[in-house]
């Protein structure tokens, strides 16, 4: 069995009710529950929520809402780890056996079929490792950073600073799209950013956090590139 959980908490600050506010003309998390289903890949899609009014709009788009999750995994501070596991755990005592399981964010309307799929390959060639999650490159040499001090502008890596960018390494980031994992990797002590797992390299044109009122400006402009370009 393989377990889509998307957790989508109702209580975002900066945008809020931002799970179920409208993206391209639909709610936010309906794009990743859409891509999921389309994927084909997955048994069962699940949305992970506290809350009542966004688990409507889940079922509605053909998400499973089989709970509210409880309010101590529910508050700022509870990390996606425990989300997905309680959601694994729930299904295990439903009586299945899931054995890959992937937490996808609500917040990736930028998702793509093929991404998903290509973890789901990459995570079944390789029973060495744990999990397999998006990534993409930063656009410029992360050694090369600026930092900003009472004093004035300084480099972060002063080592760095006057290296060329070819020769330096290059530099990835978590693209906060989906994770894959077998669910006893997920259940175990392995770190997800570590060697246990496979990256799962994105374009940075399909990757944008959605967290402030330009985010999602910029995630709807880069949508609308994506679609008309289909």
């Amino acid at each position: 069995m393989k377990l889509a959980i998307i957790p989508a908490r109702g209580g975002s600050k900066r945008i809020p009710k931002k799970n179920i506010k409208s993206f391209a003309g639909k709610p936010l998390i309906a794009h990743s529950i859409e891509t999921a289903l389309a994927a084909g890949v997955f048994d069962v899609v699940m949305v992970s929520t506290d809350s009542e009014e966004i688990a409507k709009v889940a079922r509605e788009y053909g998400a499973e809402v089989p709970f509210i999750r409880p309010p101590k995994l529910s508050d700022d501070y509870t990390g996606t780890r425990a989300v997905t596991n309680h959601a694994i755990e729930y299904y295990q005592k439903q009586g299945f056996e899931p054995e890959y399981a992937c937490c996808i964010y609500a917040t990736a309307p930028l998702l793509q079929q093929k991404y998903l799929i290509e973890g789901l390959n990459q995570l079944m060639q390789n029973p060495d490792k744990a999990f397999a999650f998006s990534v993409c490159s930063f656009p410029f040499p992360v050694q090369r950073a600026l930092k900003n001090e009472d004093s004035g502008v300084s480099p972060m890596y002063p080592e760095f600073i006057n290296s060329r960018s070819q020769d330096l390494t290059e530099a990835f980031h978590d693209a906060g799209q989906f994770y894959w994992g077998r669910t006893d990797d997920y259940l175990s002590k392995k770190a997800m950013f570590s060697e246990h797992s496979l990256p799962v390299f994105l374009p940075r044109y399909l990757v944008q956090d959605i967290d402030t009122s330009e985010d999602w400006q910029t995630a709807e402009i880069l949508y609308k590139l994506i679609e008309n370009k289909n």
